[in-house]
């Protein structure tokens, strides 16, 4: 028995309500026993002349007093009694009312444990299990969405790791069956292959530490006019290659920044080069900084192929692309540079998005960093 209630939270609880009953009662017995003889001589000595009468044969004041205490201590039992026995149902209704909440959670708990994600319990009220069945609901959905990115990321890493093993596989079978010159063309097609897998892997490694937070940031005092010609150089001869104009405007006097130096730099090179991977020969892509408030904001500016508004909410995401019959080869990148500026943003407290009125018409990301205070 003993077993059964620290097993169970309804039992304990009923039976909690049930001791607190019992000693309602047994303190309203006890107390009544001993305040009655002194009430009762009190009221007496109220009457009167009655008392006279009655003082003058002890033997019936006595009787009355016995006769008094024995219908009081009857009409005490029913009395207990019954408020007992609504005590017990009304308990026994609330425990119910507390319990069953908590057992739906339990349950939907060992589903989730079980892989079911889609679970959920339903909010009846605004009291404290209310709100704990809505915060189990949230945890719910989060856990829910993890596991569909999860699932979402082991198809996209498939994919992407697939297609240079497939082409690095088809060359080597050529090779083999003479199909393909063993030459030094050849030997790059594959050596390039391999590259692409190296970079995929290095930048899985990286977003997988960015996300997890594995890294230290070194904050300092940085000049926002270094920092941008920094990457500006770094960039120009990418941008050589494809006939792009790659430049800079900054705004007059603007303020250092608190942030880390490599991770700045970082986070302004993948969205530079990925505005030059999306814009044609011939273009211009442009990287401005101007100071709103207490941050820096840096835009980079493209003349390139545009986001249609319905990509705009998702070009951060792992392996997006706006284009889906783009090949890595063609649309450049492992597609999660700019999942992994995301990151390094928001580490430095900081906001990221992107602009475009459309496809053709270019685009803007835009990020903003601390200033030094």
């Amino acid at each position: 028995m003993v077993d059964y209630f620290h097993r169970h939270f309804g039992a304990k609880l009923f039976l909690s309500y049930l001791v607190i009953i019992v000693l309602g009662v047994l303190v309203l017995g006890v107390a009544s026993q001993f305040i009655l003889p002194a009430a009762f001589n009190r009221h007496m000595v109220g009457m009167g002349g009655m008392m006279n009468g009655m003082m003058e044969g002890s033997n019936t004041m006595s009787q009355l007093f016995v006769d008094f205490r024995a219908s009081f201590n009857e009409a005490l039992l029913y009395a207990a009694l019954t408020a007992i026995l609504a005590a017990l149902a009304l308990s026994f209704l609330f425990s119910r009312s507390v319990v069953a909440p908590v057992l739906a959670m339990s349950d939907a708990t060992q589903r989730i444990a079980d892989g079911r994600y889609d679970e959920r319990v339903q909010v009846d009220g605004n009291d404290e299990l209310s709100q704990l069945a809505a915060r189990f609901n949230q945890m719910a959905e989060k856990l829910d969405q993890v596991e569909a990115m999860r699932r979402r990321l082991i198809g996209d890493v498939s994919h992407e790791l697939r297609t240079p093993l497939t082409a690095i596989k088809g060359s080597m079978e050529g090779l083999m069956d003479g199909v393909l010159p063993a030459n030094d063309e050849t030997y790059q097609q594959i050596h390039a292959e391999a590259d692409r897998l190296n970079h995929l892997v290095d930048d899985l490694q990286e977003l997988s530490r960015v996300e997890a937070g594995a890294y230290e940031l070194d904050f300092r005092s940085l000049d926002v006019s270094s920092l941008v010609q920094t990457v500006t150089k770094r960039l120009s001869s990418k941008a050589q290659s494809k006939s792009i104009s790659l430049g800079f405007e900054l705004a007059p006097d603007l303020p250092p920044i608190f942030a880390d130096e490599d991770r700045s730099i970082q986070i302004l090179t993948n969205l530079t080069g990925n505005a030059l991977q999306y814009t044609p020969e011939g273009g211009n892509v442009i990287i401005s900084a101007k100071q709103t408030n207490d941050y820096v904001q840096f835009s980079v500016h493209d003349t390139g192929v545009g986001i249609s508004t319905e990509h705009l909410s998702h070009i951060f995401d792992r392996f997006y692309r706006v284009d889906k019959s783009r090949s890595r080869q063609s649309g450049g990148g492992s597609g999660i540079g700019l999942t992994i500026a995301r990151a390094l943003v928001e580490a430095h407290s900081g906001r990221i998005w992107a602009e475009s009125e459309g496809e053709g018409k270019g685009s803007v990301l835009s990020f903003t960093l601390p200033t030094a205070q």
